[in-house]
């Protein structure tokens, strides 16, 4: 391949890093990684893989220039290599959507189903948190939401939600988040609040694709 085009040989590369995210459980490495990063033994947790099996796809992601790697005593810390891996994955998931009868169908079926009032976008949460019309609730856990997370968000995990409803100021509508936009901490979290009569909605899909958009953070830096 030595006498191959410049740009033969881009292509390549370009392939390289492609096939490094073609598994998925690869793809779900990163999109716990967009969270924050992690050590091998919280993403094996994550990702409900083995640590070696972990270990093996976190390899071919680093040699593929997806992931960056660091010692912290006897750990191996994780993180994404690129602010733009979000944005590459949300590019990923929208051609799946709209172009794969099996993707949209699983959607429908399992996303799209349990909640039929239209997510809150960005920008709309933006300008009703500055207007003091909503409160956010970051329904990821603990070790996620101090990675990083939406400013002034307040940390509920799933599970801990009934214990804390006093966290939300009456009269607010609130709007919950979590990883993205097939994560079903957020639909669970919405369900179990208008229950009890709150007005909730959903985030149009997560903190990964907030960041994405360069938009304010607060929590740990990677």
């Amino acid at each position: 391949m030595h006498n191959a085009s410049p740009k033969k040989r881009l292509f390549e590369s370009f392939a390289r890093v492609a096939k490094a995210m073609a598994s998925p459980n690869r793809l779900e490495l990163l999109e716990a990684l967009a969270q924050g990063e992690r050590g091998v033994d919280g993403l094996a947790q994550a990702s409900g893989m083995s640590v070696a099996n972990t270990s093996h796809h976190l390899q071919i992601l680093r040699d593929g220039g997806l992931v960056l790697s660091r010692r912290e005593g006897a750990q191996i810390i994780y993180r994404l290599s690129d602010d733009h891996i979000p944005a590459i994955l949300s590019g990923i998931r929208q051609i799946a959507e709209r172009q794969l009868a099996e993707v949209e169908r699983i959607v429908r079926d399992n996303f799209d189903s349990r909640d039929t009032l239209t997510p809150v976008r960005r920008a709309e949460l933006i300008d009703l948190v500055h207007s003091g019309e909503a409160v956010v609730i970051d329904v990821r856990p603990p070790v996620e939401y101090e990675s990083g997370h939406i400013p002034g968000a307040v940390n509920i995990p799933l599970e801990q939600l009934a214990k804390h409803l006093d966290r939300l100021p009456p009269g607010q509508e609130v709007v919950a988040y979590c990883r993205g936009p097939y994560c079903l901490l957020a639909f669970d979290a919405v369900e179990e609040l208008r229950k009890r009569g709150y007005r909730a909605r959903r985030l149009e899909d997560g903190f990964p694709e907030w960041k994405a958009e360069q938009l304010p953070v607060e929590g740990k830096k990677d």
